[in-house]
């Protein structure tokens, strides 16, 4: 157990450089620069000047030195200044970051909740009217794009509803319920797909789980149908869905940084789509880090997690 928990952390830590190294390399191979932005289109700066700027925006030297400035800056939790504001990205990061962790979960909790019922009890009445509107919600699901659906919701609840969420974010801590007005509609919007993903792969692999030996023999011992659904052919079901849960957040965090923009939270995806139009490096490269980052945790988690869900799965 531990050798594996180990060679995973080796391998996730590796996965981070070579993503920080990929995103230090594009940000600085976009077309236009900076400067353009610094001079505001000034054709009449000189060599001197442009010189100076490149200097005062930390642009100087080689590519390797500028990555090993910002590599070891963020290891010790500096990720620098914005290039425009010149306000420390870190604490840029530290207000965004706590919306796109509330947003993501809550998304993943709502086609969780939703998705696995769904999945199972389509699973068991199999062909009937249950079944049916499972899989047609699956597969509306899967084919609205999220941010056409965040639009209608808007729409909707604005148009027919009169009601609008609020616009200025407040924490979950200050105002649950106005936080929860806030977060409820994006939540529902980035989940959609992720709800149909799993309600599918669970209706399929419970399909599957339900026709082996051990579940017909367990219902031949008497075992109470309660029991063999739940204990028995649910939780070996749920193996497949950790994965497709994990690589969903990915879908989440793209998903969620439309959300912010529909919805206005200023989260790290709304941070990150300003940055790219504006050429704020830091800003760029610190957001893509942090989300890069987020999702090999999470699937670094989602391995650890199958030995719980199936004790004969081997992680020595």
């Amino acid at each position: 157990m531990y050798r594996f928990v180990a060679e995973r952390l080796a391998a996730l830590v590796a996965t981070v450089v070579a993503i920080s190294i990929i995103i230090f390399l594009a940000v600085r191979l976009l077309p236009g620069s900076i400067l353009d932005l610094f001079f505001a289109g000034d054709n009449t700066a000189t060599p001197q000047q442009l010189a100076d700027a490149k200097k005062k925006l930390g642009l100087t030297g080689s590519y390797p030195e500028q990555y090993w400035h910002w590599a070891s800056g963020a290891v010790h939790g500096d990720l620098g200044h914005s290039l425009l504001s010149q306000q420390a990205v870190s604490s840029m990061m530290t207000s965004a970051l706590p919306i796109d962790i509330e947003l993501i979960a809550l998304g993943i909790v709502i086609a969780l909740v939703v998705g696995i019922p769904l999945g199972a009890l389509s699973a068991v009445r199999r062909d009937k009217s249950v079944d049916y509107f499972s899989r047609v919600t699956g597969l509306v699901g899967i084919s609205l794009p999220n941010f056409w659906l965040a639009t209608l919701l808007l729409i909707f609840t604005s148009r027919v509803l009169h009601w609008v969420p609020p616009l200025a974010y407040v924490s979950l801590f200050k105002d649950p319920w106005r936080n929860i007005q806030e977060f409820i509609l994006p939540g529902i919007a980035i989940s959609v797909f992720t709800l149909a993903i799993v309600m599918r792969m669970v209706r399929a692999t419970m399909l599957e789980v339900l026709n082996l030996d051990y579940v017909r023999t367990a219902r031949a011992k008497g075992v109470p149908r309660r029991t063999v659904l739940v204990r028995h052919a649910l939780r070996n079901a749920l193996i497949p869905v950790v994965t497709v849960a994990g690589f969903e957040v990915g879908v989440l965090i793209s998903g969620a940084a439309v959300a912010e923009i529909i919805f206005g939270l200023p989260g790290v995806g709304y941070q990150l789509l300003h940055a790219i139009f504006q050429r704020d490096y830091p800003v760029v490269q610190a957001s893509v880090l942090i989300i890069a980052t987020t999702f090999v945790v999470v699937n670094f988690f989602v391995d650890l997690l199958y030995g719980v869900l199936d004790p004969r799965i081997s992680v020595s």
